[in-house]
């Protein structure tokens, strides 16, 4: 169906090719040459909100002991022939540990081994690193760990000892440089894929290479965009988003090419000019391309609900991403071809010549033929994978997904065989007083043998006051490594029960530490999905009801995008938990599947079931309409949906199997919504409904004659 609206600005697009096009290479150019970068955060306060006790803990710990050293990587010495150390070892510890701390390294404060770091069977010995940023993550400090391992081998070179170096640092170095450069690997397989895939559609190195440019633009557009707004408008980014926006930017922005170009073929193909042709294809489907992106706005606005500010941060920054795309899509895409004219299908004239279609003109024919048994297989096989959803175990040790020969995992298991696991990071425990006198030392003693008797809780240091005395710290070593669910079970139950339950009269006690944060994020995340999904499905169905003018339709989509959900989530559990044996799986997993399948994925529903409108709205019966629908939109879907996963599978080339986990679930999910879901189930129920799918309306009122386009000059 065709809105005046869009078929307004499709005229202007077309008409003003030069000016649509100046425009966005002015934009482009003045806002990367002008738009101030995105800067980075790590900000615990910012990443969870100020009522969480692990953020309220970090506010004591700044007040009351702001010299406060907890080590950012640990050196793992034991000698090389597994036997005990000797005198003579320990010595040689102390001298590398002496050395080390004499080199100087920039964000490194101190490198520092005391005797009484060995281990009960006298095998291991260790030496803290303790660094002056709390950013394990820190770009710097991550060189001061490489360099330190290099020059540590060194340092024990004639010696007896060998070791391993550590903790969050070293495994935020470990983890990066396994990973390799992810994020050059993802944009260039995109753009192959791209590039390819569109080449074989098209058979036109012009429509293979001019999307790229294109995105390319947007993308300068958007960066420049959200870091303006970012300090000017106090608008919550930081750089960690631009990986994440170039993924989605290429996914929706080929997606809304996709749509418009084969809309735009076919105008070709009935014999109309090439700017009157893409004049009238914006204007068919640009109330649809509209809508799918609608759809992913909401759905990433919607997570400016979340209690998290990195996901708080992420939701605006790619709605404006995506807006900024479907604008393109609406101006800067028919300008291009505009110009073009038929000359952009050169070498080919394959476009000429109706493509027989024969496997999605079977496929339409089927579900048109035979919609309950089609419905009954496509939602039959999305509720069995679905059912492996009931088995989602959340995964918080991002450290257990990394290749077992990288030496901080060797290093922790080596520590982990003479120390309690807890030894790299302990948990702090924070007594203060609520009346503003001092502590009583006697009080302090007691409250230290109460969390001694915790289970799981392996040792407790004295009580170390501040200045004043108000407040008191204890580290507390768990038995568990920081980072595992038994630990963040212990710390955000047992542990912190105890600790509340069994402070002194006059008193308050709060637990902190990595640990006492991931239970916090944890909490966090399940009170997200409570909220942030179901408002995103409801602001979906208002769009879907809108463009569809239906009560009716609306409701059995989003059931569809639910179960599309939950049956990725399921494949991805069977696939890794029951078939692979990992424990878990990455704990933003459900997010991520959120983002890129339901948000994004929903852009093949609504192209399916605008399409069995405007076919219904021709006066065509609901099954015959179901049929051409699919035959015509398969192509489309089949093209966008392979980019977009193919994209994503690129992720479980890496080593670390949260990345493959990422990757997996992403790709699977895109094609199980593409094929599965929009290609099957959701024209089979439509079938089935009839005319019923479309309450109150009688499915679309007939089409009226198109309006008289005017005739523009044409290149090529």
């Amino acid at each position: 169906m065709e809105c005046q609206l869009f078929a307004r600005i499709g005229r202007l697009a077309v008409g003003r090719p030069w000016l649509v096009i100046a425009v966005w290479l002015i934009a482009a150019i003045a806002l990367a040459v002008a738009a101030p970068a995105l800067k980075s955060t790590s900000d615990q306060a910012e990443f969870l909100p100020s009522h969480y006790e692990s953020v309220q803990v970090s506010k004591i710990e700044q007040q009351s002991f702001p010299q406060h050293e907890q080590p950012a990587a640990v050196i793992v010495f034991q000698r090389t022939d597994g036997a005990p150390l000797g005198a003579g070892d320990k010595e040689d510890v102390a001298k590398v540990a002496a050395a080390l701390q004499g080199k100087g390294y920039e964000k490194v404060r101190k490198v520092e081994a005391s005797p009484e770091a060995v281990s009960p069977d006298g095998r291991i010995a260790l030496a803290d690193i303790v660094a002056t940023t709390k950013d394990a993550y820190d770009e710097k400090l991550s060189e001061n760990v490489k360099s330190l391992r290099a020059d540590a081998k060194s340092l024990v070179a004639g010696t007896s000892l060998k070791f391993g170096v550590t903790g969050q640092a070293a495994s935020a170095l470990d983890s990066k440089e396994s990973s390799g450069d992810t994020d050059a690997m993802i944009m260039m397989a995109t753009l192959l894929l791209i590039v390819v895939l569109l080449g074989a559609i098209f058979r036109s190195p012009l429509i293979a290479v001019l999307p790229v440019v294109m995105i390319m633009v947007v993308f300068m557009v958007a960066s420049g965009l959200i870091s303006t707004l970012a300090e000017v408008a106090g608008l919550q980014a930081d750089n960690s988003v631009s990986t994440i926006m170039i993924v989605v930017l290429f996914g929706v922005g080929t997606d809304y090419l996709l749509f418009l170009l084969f809309r735009y073929r076919e105008f070709l193909r009935a014999g109309q000019e090439p700017r009157e042709a893409m004049a009238q294809a914006v204007a068919r489907v640009g109330e649809t391309i509209t809508s799918a992106a609608g759809a992913v706005i909401v759905a990433f606005l919607a997570l400016t609900l979340s209690t998290m500010g990195m996901l708080r941060a992420m939701g605006p920054a790619l709605a404006i991403s995506v807006g900024v795309s479907l604008l393109a899509a609406l101006t800067l895409v028919p300008a291009v071809f505009a110009l073009l004219g038929r000359a952009a299908f050169w070498p080919s004239k394959a476009w000429r010549r109706e493509p027989k279609n024969a496997l999605a003109g079977k496929v339409g024919a089927l579900t048109a033929r035979r919609p309950a048994l089609v419905a009954g297989v496509s939602g039959g096989l999305l509720v069995v994978l679905a059912l492996g959803a009931l088995g989602f175990k959340a995964e918080f040790d991002t450290g257990s997904s990394l290749p077992k020969n990288l030496e901080s995992v060797q290093a922790m298991k080596d520590l982990q065989n003479g120390f309690s696991a807890g030894q790299t990071d302990p948990s702090t425990v924070y007594l203060r007083s609520t009346t503003g006198g001092k502590l009583d030392p006697g009080a302090l003693d007691g409250f230290r043998r109460t969390l001694t008797g915790v289970e799981g809780v392996d040792q407790v240091s004295t009580a170390v006051p501040n200045p004043d005395g108000t407040v008191a710290q204890f580290s507390v070593i768990l038995k568990y490594n920081p980072v595992t669910e038994q630990a963040i079970d212990l710390v955000d139950g047992t542990l912190r029960d105890t600790a509340h339950r069994g402070a002194p009269q006059g008193t308050q006690a709060l637990v902190g530490g990595t640990t006492a944060v991931l239970a916090d994020v944890r909490d966090a995340v399940d009170h997200d999905y409570t909220v942030v999904f179901p408002v995103a499905g409801i602001a979906i169905m208002l769009i879907l009801g809108l463009l569809l003018r239906s009560a009716v339709a609306p409701w059995y989509l989003m059931l569809s995008v639910g179960l599309g959900f939950t049956a990725t989530l399921g494949a991805t559990v069977w696939l890794f938990q029951s078939v692979k044996g990992e424990h878990g799986l990455l704990f933003t997993l459900p997010v991520i599947v959120y983002l890129f399948v339901v948000a994004i994925g929903t852009d093949y529903n609504i192209l399916m079931v605008a399409r069995l409108r405007e076919e219904v709205g021709h006066g065509r019966d609901p099954r015959e309409a179901v049929r051409l629908a699919v035959a015509q939109s398969a192509p489309t879907m089949a093209s966008a949906a392979v980019i977009l996963a193919g994209t994503f599978g690129v992720l479980m080339l890496a080593g670390n199997s949260m990345l493959q986990q990422m990757g997996f679930a992403v790709a699977f999910g895109i094609l199980l919504t593409a094929f599965v879901m929009a290609l099957f189930l959701v024209p089979a129920v439509t079938a089935l409904l009839g005319r019923r799918a479309w309450w109150p309306g009688r499915g679309a009122t007939p089409e009226q004659p198109p309006v008289a386009q005017p005739r523009y000059e044409t290149v090529g």
